[in-house]
């Protein structure tokens, strides 16, 4: 599979703001989940669980970066 990457850089106004985005985000990734594993799109399965797997690891980033920046 021909790897990319995308870069996306977000401007929040407010700390509830990014909260909000990636609450909404993880319940996108979430619903995704929930629609490969009842088996649709059985055609775009393997690239609807790597755009799955990496939006997890994008949260969790997310996450890391801001236990890190109030932890300051």
């Amino acid at each position: 599979m021909d790897e990319r990457r995308l870069v996306v850089t977000v401007t929040v106004s407010s700390s509830d703001d990014l909260k909000a985005l990636v609450q909404k985000l993880d319940a996108d990734r979430a619903w995704l989940l929930q629609q490969i594993d009842e088996g649709r799109w059985p055609e775009l399965r393997l690239d609807l669980a790597a755009l799955e797997r990496e939006l997890g690891q994008m949260l969790t980033r997310v996450g890391e970066l801001e236990e890190e920046t109030g932890a300051r």
